[in-house]
């Protein structure tokens, strides 16, 4: 079992081993959208970069980067993850939309 720390929402969550991130944050009401991103995202699938999050701590415990997130946070802190490609396998602390 993998703890997920949200700062902004003062929120803690608790998933399996393997949960996607985004689909946790969702499941738990975490608005990791910003106003834009509610309107254009593609629904988790890995395709418009919208579900930016800040990995604060625990980056280690978190699947490796997907090639499109190399692509698309290139320009990004090493820190930032794409929360729908993001798999969690132990204990994280984000922060959602971060300022870039």
């Amino acid at each position: 079992m993998a703890n997920i720390k949200f700062i902004k929402e003062d929120k803690e969550v608790v998933a399996a081993d393997g949960a996607n991130l985004r689909e946790k944050a969702i499941e738990n009401r975490i608005d990791i959208y910003t106003f834009m991103g509610k309107m254009t995202n593609c629904g988790g699938y890995g395709q418009c970069g919208t579900c930016i999050v800040e990995v604060v701590e625990g980056g280690e415990n978190l699947s490796e980067k997907t090639d499109f997130e190399k692509r698309k946070l290139r320009k990004k802190p090493d820190n930032y993850r794409l929360s729908c490609q993001a798999i969690v396998n132990g204990p994280v602390t984000i922060k959602t939309k971060p300022k870039s």
